[in-house]
């Protein structure tokens, strides 16, 4: 994928308000469902979420700023410069020959012998020692249990990420994953997760030397939806309507997960009045409502007429909405 910063067209410097405004600015235009002519649509709001899902996020970007992780979120190998000192990469004084070289071991009689002067000392004496009991030289011969031989490892977990959008959420739906370990997957996702849940796939992870499968488990990002809110199983939305659709009361299209409704904004309706739509919330085994919430905008333009009209209406018929 290409640079997150680049996709969503901000600065590497910028705040984390600029990212998610410019998230959001981009998701309004290139949302699917007001993009049903364009086929690659869906593909450009993919490439956002999982950009947004990078630098949206304060360690992910982070990490990704270090050159910790990639722009599909996965680790980078962190290896040696060359050239480089190796002492800056972690290792303590005496890790390296005095000419800059590995030290050699062998194994043999009178257990692990260290060859060539200096050598890396400390941290590999001292996993050396956990893992044989001898540690290197000293005379002793290391010798492995029978139980370390015979009993096998366990199977290996491994993770994986991916990103749907919040219709995909409320209904379920299948997704292809790459998995770190080269294998590609079909991840079932049921109806209703919430953002940042994880589920376990049994049998897909790596084989342990004794023959047992390991795990995969994959962590659901819900990308965010502009038209909506989520409130738990709940959905928000803020509804413009026309000073004189709310005034003389109007049917209005309002959107859903399934489609737009109609509904019905009667006569003297105030801003900020909420109508719940049963059922067209979130779905999953206990589906969410939709609250819908009326919000009032004035023409964008000055009107004469509107204006001579409040005037009379403030001189004659005045009201304080805010008297308590």
């Amino acid at each position: 994928m290409r640079d997150p910063y680049e996709v969503l067209g901000v600065q590497k410097n910028a705040s984390a308000e600029a990212i998610k405004t410019a998230f959001r600015k981009l998701a309004k235009k290139l949302h699917p469902d007001a993009n049903k002519q364009d086929k690659k649509a869906a593909a450009k709001f993919a490439e956002i979420n999982a950009a947004y899902e990078i630098i949206g996020d304060e360690k992910k970007r982070q990490a990704f700023d270090r050159g910790e992780i990639d722009a599909e979120g996965k680790p980078r190998f962190q290896g040696f410069e060359a050239g480089g000192d190796p002492r800056a990469r972690g290792f303590g004084q005496g890790g390296f020959g005095q000419d800059g070289g590995f030290e050699t071991f062998s194994f043999g009689p009178e257990g692990f012998q260290r060859g060539g002067g200096g050598g890396m000392r400390g941290g590999i004496d001292e996993i050396l020692k956990g893992m044989f009991g001898g540690g290197m030289g000293g005379g002793r011969r290391s010798t492995f249990a029978e139980e370390d031989i015979e009993q096998p490892a366990p199977g290996r977990d491994v993770t994986g990420a991916v990103t749907i959008s919040l219709t995909e959420a409320s209904k379920g739906t299948t997704r292809r994953v790459h998995l770190p370990s080269g294998k590609e997957i079909d991840a079932k996702i049921p109806p209703g997760l919430a953002d940042g849940q994880t589920i376990r796939l049994k049998g897909q992870g790596l084989h342990g030397p004794g023959g047992s499968v390991g795990d995969a488990l994959i962590t659901v990002s819900v990308a965010p939806d502009p038209r909506f809110e989520r409130d738990g199983a709940n959905l928000r939305h803020e509804l413009p309507v026309t000073l004189y659709e709310a005034v003389l009361g109007a049917k209005v299209r309002a959107p859903t997960l399934d489609g737009a409704v109609e509904l019905a904004i009667p006569p003297g309706t105030s801003s900020g009045r909420t109508f719940r739509l049963k059922g067209k919330g979130m779905g999953g085994k206990e589906p969410g409502d939709l609250y819908v919430t009326v919000r009032i905008v004035l023409p964008e333009v000055n009107d004469a007429e509107l204006e001579t009209l409040m005037k009379k209406w403030r001189d004659g018929k005045p009201y304080d909405p805010r008297k308590a």
